[in-house]
């Protein structure tokens, strides 16, 4: 999404560059790199990445085409605060185990200690979308474990749109994730959005033609939803843009003056698939919200039982996120 400070304001790579990324990247182990055996975070590795492929390296160096710089602008004062105190009370519920113990990056900020955090008992700073080191109910788990998807703007490296266009609008499904698919109806008869009051996981899609070009306006988001720190105040305009028989280009400036000092743009390039080539299910079952979730939540419960009756370990001292350590694609820097 952002672009790495060693290409400075260099949109595009060259050849070279994309075959010497090509290659590094194709050397990675990803999800299949063992932790320590035994350790917490080698039994959370349940993902390979089998059904990860990578795919060869594009022609951006960043999404975000403005700034210059490929990167977001900066917060405002206010998005930092809440930002430090969202991972404040995180790092908090992770102070008694060995992530914070052996120092690792998910505690930065935070300190050993092996009493629990008397902050279990609190409520995360504002609703919650991530996960974090409790399982007390579903809020505590991220939204793709209760099968919600992040929404709008949505630029997931493995995710496929299909458009449908009829006389009075425009549908697109997004099949995404591990069945957190959906799909947004984007209103075509010069209608005003609806009212301020009114708040949709997806925003209202208001969309009108420019030529060729497809322009969507979106508001109305829910406070519940989360890009990057912006909620209910995110702004969107998209441009869709049929470039050649097969390719489609998309440009989506996004604005909220509670989270970023000014408005940023990004870009990508969409290529349509084979119909026979490759076939994609539009109906998507979602599994982690209907067994994953409620067994994460059911497991907690038979630990705090187990430790209560001197049977086992203190569930708080357990690091209920840690996923097993692999090594990021170059590609995604921060």
């Amino acid at each position: 999404m952002q672009r790495s400070p060693r290409y400075a304001n260099q949109e595009f790579f060259t050849e070279a560059q994309r075959a010497d990324l090509d290659k590094e990247r194709s050397a990675l182990i990803g999800r299949d790199q063992r932790a320590e055996r035994g350790t917490e975070a080698d039994v959370a590795g349940a993902y390979n990445a089998l059904f990860t492929p990578i795919k060869r390296t594009g022609i951006r160096t960043s999404r975000i085409v403005d700034p210059l710089s490929g990167r977001f602008p900066p917060l405002t004062a206010e998005a930092q605060k809440i930002s430090a105190a969202e991972r404040e009370f995180r790092v908090a519920l992770l102070q008694a185990t060995e992530t914070c113990k052996n120092k690792e990056p998910a505690c930065n900020g935070g300190k050993y200690d092996p009493t629990p955090s008397p902050r279990f008992t609190e409520l995360p700073p504002r609703y919650n979308v991530v996960a974090m080191n409790r399982n007390d109910g579903p809020e505590d788990g991220n939204v793709a474990l209760r099968c919600l998807t992040s929404g709008l703007p949505e630029f997931a490296n493995a995710s496929f749109r299909r458009i449908v266009q009829t006389p009075g609008g425009i549908t697109m499904f997004y099949d995404v994730g591990q069945g957190q698919g959906w799909k947004r109806n984007i209103v075509m008869n010069g209608s005003p959005h609806v009212a301020a009051n009114i708040s949709q996981w997806y925003g209202d899609s208001r969309g009108h033609w420019e030529g060729s070009t497809l322009v969507i306006d979106v508001t109305n988001f829910s406070p519940k939803t989360d890009f990057q720190g912006t909620r209910e105040n995110l702004h969107m305009v998209e441009r869709w843009t049929r470039t050649s028989p097969t390719t489609l280009a998309y440009e989506v400036t996004v604005e909220d003056p509670t989270v970023w000092t000014r408005p940023w743009t990004a870009k990508q390039e969409f290529t349509k698939q084979s119909d026979e080539a490759n076939k994609i299910y539009y109906e998507p079952r979602c599994v982690e919200g209907n067994y994953g979730l409620p067994g994460l939540l059911h497991g907690r419960r038979i630990e705090e039982l187990a430790f209560v009756e001197g049977r086992g370990v203190d569930p708080r001292i357990r690091d209920s996120v840690k996923a097993a350590g692999f090594t990021q694609d170059p590609l995604q820097s921060q």
